[in-house]
């Protein structure tokens, strides 16, 4: 895994810019602290930091190939191909040579051979951009579920990108600008698709490929979900996903360097790792290495509650102890999620604030201590999108809301930014952005012409599970990057397999609850890797801390931020944050509010941020 970045401008010599190019590129260097590159011809520049991990001496980048010594075309890779060992030998065959053993040049040689739509034939996570030389033409080009980022910014004489924002904002011309819209975004709990937190910003879109010529910029959807018919019955069904998984975990285990899961104990992060200790025990590699967060004294004094009935490390444990994992825990304190230095980290690998504190703050350091050890990571994230694992999916009032599931009912409610101003919550006005947000969302939802499962309750699933796979799973999939790659850590998801994907978003919700619980069909096709009381566990969210301490020191924190000169001031309800910095006994605030206050004023101290949110 990697961090990209460059710029094209038609009108000027990039290959006198190198300063610039080089102070873009080294905003990458938690992405690929391995080695930088650079590329330049007179319209197109290029920068690259490399996370090695398939062909460690090969597969130096940018990376440029053609014929009889021209460059015909130059590339800037971040992520994996997981079936470039097929299309490296079907380019074989077809009279490509290769030098190196890496994903990157058969990515770059499948272009060369068949033009854009060679992006159709990848099967990977990956964000990318090539330089056609003869066309003087460039293409960014993002994976189908958005798991790796790519971002853009048009500028009137060509275009700006790069992996994270940061790599834009590096450019002297461009403005680190938020309007009401990108604010917004950054409160939302669901991505717009395309939209960035930044004005003059915009992200690629999963599954879309932008070009940029001199006669402009224009865009391709090359994959998107499609409604099909599910003719499979239900054994079919569960053998079909079972091989897929089978399949997809075995291809992501492809790496030249130490690799290893991350595991909760949960059906989906078991499944993984049982289907990985399987597979290496197979050739002779394993046993897996497994890794699990949990807090000091989290499990010796777990509570339970609605949302969180077990704590994950027994379970860890069984599933550990089930396939001879290799297990560690990765014990965190109050003390580490209050550093203000994993604070600034965390803000930092986002160049924005989040609104989930210390859930994003421990997957950081999660990550770091997991990048002491191994390179790659696989994880179980995105199974609940795809199989239906979440509460609010077997909730008649969150499925039949006009606004997103996630957000229905109390839900939506916890998610208002009770410290912010008055005025500026009222100009944000959230709730309508995120309503007008779900109606464009349910208009894209491909359906089925007649039958059964266009209608009624078959019909309004359908629609929930495309909410998820296209505005929610996104957010996730940018935690799950931005805090793994600040660390250097590749996390790969096999669960956002495109092929899995869409065979299980055009399986009827019935057969998805076959058996009255969530996720039924993983379930059924995984459950015999597993010890009984992973498998019959029931969903728990990814842990917060318990630890009383924690709320106490948020609260001192915000105590202390009202006494200073913070930019972030007069952007809150001060009253409001004088009551929960006291911490009195009537006060209700969830400490997600507290969380965000703090994070704000470390953005809004180091980006120097123009903010613009007049009504």
């Amino acid at each position: 895994m990697c961090g990209i970045t460059g710029w094209v401008d038609f009108e000027r010599d990039l290959t006198a810019e190198r300063p610039v190019l080089e102070a873009m590129t080294r905003t990458m260097a938690c992405r690929g602290p391995d080695a930088s590159g650079y590329w330049a011809v007179p319209h197109a520049a290029f920068g690259h930091r490399r996370l090695a991990v398939i062909d460690i001496e090969g597969g130096g980048q940018p990376m440029t190939a053609g014929e009889g010594g021209d460059v015909a075309a130059a590339l800037t890779y971040s992520g994996e191909a997981y079936n470039y060992r097929e299309l490296r030998a079907e380019l074989a065959a077809a009279g490509h040579t290769f030098s190196t053993a890496s994903d990157t040049e058969v990515v770059l040689r499948s272009y060369l051979a068949w033009g854009d739509a060679f992006v159709e034939r990848l099967n990977g996570m990956f964000a990318f951009a090539i330089w056609d030389t003869r066309r003087e033409e460039l293409l960014l080009v993002r994976d189908r579920m958005g798991v790796k980022p790519l971002f853009y910014a048009p500028t009137p004489t060509g275009v700006l990108f790069g992996s994270e924002p940061k790599a834009i904002l590096a450019h002297p011309a461009f403005e680190a600008e938020v309007d009401l819209d990108g604010f917004r975004e950054l409160l939302g709990l669901a991505k717009t698709p395309e939209r960035a937190v930044y004005s003059g910003m915009a992200e690629v879109r999963p599954g879309q490929v932008v070009t940029v010529g001199r006669g402009g910029l224009r865009k391709r959807r090359y994959w998107q979900l499609e409604a099909t018919p599910h003719t499979d019955d239900l054994p079919t069904t569960v053998t079909t996903v079972r091989e897929l998984l089978l399949d997809i975990v075995d291809r992501q285990l492809i790496s030249d360097v130490p690799l290893c899961t991350l595991l909760s104990g949960g059906l989906d992060s078991s499944a993984v790792t049982a289907m990985a200790a399987a597979a290496l025990g197979r050739t002779g590699e394993g046993p897996v290495r497994s890794f699990a967060v949990d807090f000091r004294g989290y499990t010796e004094n777990f509570t339970p509650d609605v949302i969180r009935p077990t704590a994950d490390t027994p379970f860890a444990h069984d599933l550990a102890r089930h396939v001879g994992a290799d297990h560690h825990d990765i014990i965190l304190s109050t003390a580490d999620l209050m550093d203000p230095a994993n604070l600034r980290e965390m803000v930092t690998s986002f160049d924005y604030p989040t609104n989930w504190g210390d859930g994003f703050t421990s997957l950081l350091l999660l990550f770091r201590a997991i990048r002491s050890q191994t390179t790659v990571a696989l994880s179980g994230e995105s199974a609940d999108e795809v199989f239906g694992g979440y509460a609010w999916f077997h909730d008649p009032e969150s499925i039949n809301a006009d606004v997103f599931p996630w957000l229905a009912g109390t839900r939506i409610r916890m998610a208002e930014p009770t410290l912010l101003d008055p005025g500026l919550r009222k100009a944000l006005d959230l709730q309508e952005y995120r309503r007008s947000a779900f109606r464009d969302a349910v208009a894209e939802v491909p359906h089925l012409p007649d039958g059964p499962l266009s209608e009624g309750h078959e019909r309004r699933m359908r629609e929930v599970c495309y909410l998820h796979l296209t505005r929610f799973v996104c957010w996730l999939l940018d935690r799950k990057d931005r805090t793994s790659m600040a660390t250097g850590l590749e996390v790969r998801v096999p669960f956002c397999d495109h092929r899995l994907v869409e065979y299980v978003f055009n399986t009827p919700w019935a057969m998805k609850t076959f058996d009255g619980r969530e996720k039924s069909l993983l379930r059924a096709a995984a459950g015999d890797f597993l010890p009984e009381s992973v498998a019959q566990r029931k969903k728990v969210p990814y842990p917060a801390t318990q630890d009383p301490t924690y709320d106490v020191a948020l609260r001192e924190r915000l105590a202390k931020l009202l006494t200073e000169d913070s930019p972030a001031l007069p952007l809150i309800d001060r009253a409001r944050a004088e009551v929960a910095a006291a911490g009195t006994p009537d006060d209700e605030l969830h400490r997600t509010d507290i969380e965000f206050v703090l994070q704000l004023d470390t953005w809004l101290r180091d980006y120097e941020v123009r903010l613009d949110l007049d009504a």
